[in-house]
């Protein structure tokens, strides 16, 4: 054997292991194809998992804000019935200056208040005023139909010069609030005769 034989032996030797190694480096790394499967899977599973937890929260949301309309609204609603009852009770307890200041007008005519009259006019349309902002009306009675639910009829007058059931007289305001009777209207109402409803003297 010569030298060269020898040494293309050595090389071949040396170039075996290196073999061996290249081998053993490929079995233990796993596949691109595999990997890239299961990363794929686990993302897609993750935006799953995402996009529900987004749907239960906007849910959530949706409810809370529900909740708070309903909340906002039946303290706006409480809150304004409370301020209505005010108004009322303020008022119920106004109506007696009121009927005092009609009182005292009425009786301008005497010399006695006639200087007086002019301020308790003066002082009375001030009152009213200030309850008329707050939504207080009166009750429009003299010479309109009877309504019970308006008119508190104290008296019935025989008289032709309006139709039956009509008031002839208004004795004390009435006041509304709000389409709520706080007081009706004291009247007398009209009342025909069978000699007048016949015509006969």
């Amino acid at each position: 054997m010569n030298h060269r034989d020898s040494e293309k032996k050595k090389m071949k030797i040396e170039l075996v292991p290196e073999a061996n190694a290249s081998a053993e480096t490929d079995a233990a790394v796993p596949t691109s194809e595999s990997g890239g499967a299961s990363a794929g899977d686990a993302s897609l599973e993750a935006w799953k998992k995402l996009q529900d937890d987004n749907k239960d929260l906007l849910q959530t949301l949706q409810r809370r804000q529900a909740d708070f309309d309903n909340y906002r609204r039946q303290s706006e609603q409480r809150l304004a019935k409370e301020h209505a009852r005010g108004i009322e009770s303020l008022t119920e307890k106004l109506l007696p200056v009121l009927d005092g200041f009609d009182l005292a007008l009425a009786a301008s005519n005497d010399p006695a208040v006639q200087e007086y009259s002019k301020g308790v006019e003066i002082i009375r349309k001030q009152l009213w005023e200030v309850l008329a902002k707050q939504g207080i009306e009166r009750i429009d009675a003299l010479g309109k139909p009877f309504n019970p639910h308006l008119h508190h009829g104290i008296e019935s007058v025989e008289t032709s010069e309006y139709p039956d059931g009509t008031v002839t007289q208004v004795l004390q305001q009435g006041y509304i609030f709000h389409d709520r009777v706080l007081r009706p209207a004291m009247v007398k109402v009209s009342s025909h005769s069978e000699s007048a409803a016949t015509g006969k003297g």
